[in-house]
């Protein structure tokens, strides 16, 4: 099967096949309707095959070209019929199940949101992972975000919509802001109008219309911009001289096409003459005769043309590019990436005045058919949020699209193929009295424990990472190993990483995947740096013996001039700790030295205060006051020459600087 178009109303083709299959055999009205389905010329496929289908025939093609038909004309409630058909049906030889093609799961999980069965579209949307993993950015999306009804349930009921006066049997959408006026599409005519194939409407013509509030009155058609073909979806400039509008590929009064008989899709561009007729229409330099542009949009500045397009490089059936607009032309099209374009399908894109682009997409988790995303765009318009489901009501088991906002009155338009409408695409007009929520507070509460033991662990660092490695906040647990974190972050799925950090301890890493703004509370678990003790064969452990030795234990060093306890200190008066404790009734005695350097009374105060710190360290360990002493002797003690004015190296002064821990009972 050929590559559908992406663009959602506007797609035309060439097609021959108009006989009925009456009077044919099976054989043949299977493949007059198969011709049908591949020409795109939907509404001839759809009653070819549903007409050989009362008679009883539900080949495996039929059930998929049928469902397909549907699925691209965006009638999802007909194209879950058929797509269950599919999936319940067994092959007519084997009475196996038929081989499905991937794709079908996601379609099948999109009609089903249709019909509001979410559970069953969700249990869809978990086989279409087991089969695609990470190799579809959709299965990647819906694993991340599994909790997305809630983010659509955090941003709905911002609004109350409200359908427009100009609203008729046929489609109407595409809304444009022009000045104090609207532009939009209709595709309302006489009996006489080219109709397209794949949808069976009349082409689209440009039509503007004055506002009054939330309603609108027609005004008339633009003067010199709609063709006896399809226009649609306009973008005006700040002064209303320039517009750039979606057309087919159609020039010089001849359709052209891309060799497959579809008809394309480009964005044309008009000024205004001095009499307020459009005129000097031009198409853009990105066009092409073998892929589709459509559906342009202006950046506030005036900087950047964006639209939708399915050229090469396109992730899905159709990305959002923008290209900048320069003084004497424009520069190459840029796709904006893997964060805004899925391997779904995005389209319409709208960059409002407050800078967030506004685009409609099947790619991510949502209500059903196309939603309005929403992204938060920098001074320079590059993307710093994830894309935000816009919520109920704007949003449905439908299509939603075409949503532009005037953000200083916050009225917008947006339309929709909800069944509620008066023709098959209706505009709505929407005040939103509340603004739409990018971010979210988040609170972290836990507790860090001996991971062994299940006690707590005070005074641990406990870190918050965002997925990109980037420290978010972070805290020291209390007494009780408690600690809190409140940071904001992108609302929704949160991939995160709590590390905590504690003396003693291994560093330890937990990942934590947060889906709401409730308060979440977690465990950190961390584990004790084994002491390993050696003793030596030819040293028993008796009276009079010192432990540093023993143990070799290096040297317990201390800041210049002060007694505090340092980290490496603390690292070797651990095993100390742990040997008392393997032998509970050991006592030993510390004994801190200096060398000679510093007058007398001094290197004695020093040692003491020393002493008394290190014995203050080992009892906060667990060990008893009555187990432990300490004295500080200065240089009295020296083991060598090194007295005072004799001149010794550093080596030699070191010898002197020694901490013992003499067992005195054992």
């Amino acid at each position: 099967m050929k590559k559908q178009i992406p663009f959602y109303l506007l797609a035309i083709l060439v097609s021959t096949f108009t006989q009925t299959i009456c009077g044919q055999s099976e054989k043949e009205a299977l493949q007059k309707a198969a011709n049908y389905y591949k020409n795109l010329d939907y509404v001839q496929a759809i009653n070819a095959y549903e007409s050989i289908a009362r008679k009883g025939v539900e080949t495996q093609e039929l059930l998929e070209n049928l469902a397909n038909a549907y699925y691209y004309n965006a009638d999802y409630k007909q194209a879950n019929k058929w797509y269950a058909k599919l999936f319940a049906n067994t092959d007519a030889k084997t009475g196996k199940p038929y081989n499905i093609n991937p794709e079908y799961y996601y379609r099948y999980a999109q009609t089903l949101k249709s019909v509001e069965d979410y559970e069953a579209s969700d249990k869809m949307m978990d086989k279409f992972v087991a089969l695609k993993g990470n190799t579809d950015s959709r299965a990647v999306l819906f694993q991340k975000n599994r909790d997305y009804q809630a983010e659509i349930k955090r941003n709905s009921d911002r609004m109350v919509l409200h359908p427009l006066q100009i609203n008729t049997n046929k489609s109407e959408y595409g809304t444009a802001f022009y000045g104090n006026n609207i532009v939009y599409a209709t595709s309302k005519g006489g009996i006489l109008k080219k109709r397209a194939d794949w949808t069976g409407d009349n082409f689209y013509s440009l039509y503007e219309a004055t506002t009054d509030s939330l309603q609108v009155s027609k005004k008339g058609r633009l003067n010199g911009i709609n063709t006896k073909f399809n226009e649609s979806t306009a973008a005006f400039s700040k002064d209303g001289n320039t517009v750039y509008f979606t057309r087919n590929n159609f020039i010089h009064n001849e359709v052209k096409t891309n060799g497959d008989e579809t008809v394309l899709l480009k964005i044309f561009k008009a000024t205004k003459n001095k009499s307020g007729k459009w005129e000097d229409v031009k198409e853009m330099p990105f066009n092409s005769n073998i892929h589709s542009v459509a559906h342009p949009a202006l950046s506030p500045d005036g900087k950047y043309i964006y639209f939708a397009s399915d050229m090469k490089g396109t992730i899905g059936a159709s990305d959002i590019y923008r290209a900048k607009i320069l003084k004497n032309g424009y520069g190459k099209p840029e796709n904006l990436g893997a964060l805004i374009n899925t391997q779904g399908r995005e389209s319409f894109p709208f960059v409002s005045d407050d800078n967030i682009l506004y685009y409609s997409s099947d790619g991510f988790p949502g209500l059903g058919g196309l939603d309005i995303y929403a992204v938060k765009l920098d001074e320079e318009d590059n993307p710093i949020s994830k894309p935000v489901n816009v919520g109920r009501p704007a949003n449905s088991a439908e299509d939603d699209f075409c949503y532009v906002i005037n953000s200083h009155t916050h009225i917008g338009y947006l339309t929709s193929n909800r069944p509620e409408g008066r023709g098959s695409d209706d505009i709505y007009s929407f005040y939103e009295h509340t603004p739409l929520r990018f971010t979210c507070q988040y609170s972290l509460k836990g507790i860090v424990k001996d991971d062994a033991t299940g006690k707590v662990i005070p005074q641990a660092k406990v870190s918050l990472f965002g997925a990109d490695k980037k420290l978010m906040e972070e805290a020291v647990a209390d007494e009780e190993g408690r600690f809190t974190l409140k940071y904001t972050a992108d609302c929704g799925d949160l991939r995160l990483l709590l590390k905590s950090e504690k003396e003693q301890y291994n560093p330890t890493e937990q990942p934590l995947a947060l889906n709401s703004t409730k308060e979440v509370f977690t465990d950190l678990r961390m584990t004790p740096i084994p002491v390993v003790v050696e003793e030596k064969k030819e040293e028993k452990m008796e009276v009079g013996k010192d432990l540093a030795k023993m143990l070799q234990i290096d040297n317990i060093y201390f800041d210049y001039n002060k007694s505090n306890i340092r980290k490496d200190a603390a690292e070797q008066l651990a095993k100390i700790v742990a040997i008392m404790k393997e032998h509970p009734t050991m006592r030993v005695d510390v004994r801190l030295h200096t060398d000679s350097r510093g007058s007398d009374k001094y290197n004695l105060a020093l040692s003491e205060r020393r002493a008394k710190s290190t014995v203050r360290w080992i009892v906060s360990k667990g060990i008893k006051k009555n187990r432990i002493t300490g004295k500080g002797y200065g240089e009295t003690q020296l083991v060598n020459d090194c007295t005072n004015d004799v001149p010794c190296t550093e080596e030699q002064h070191q010898q002197n600087r020694r901490s013992e821990f003499i067992i005195i009972s054992y």
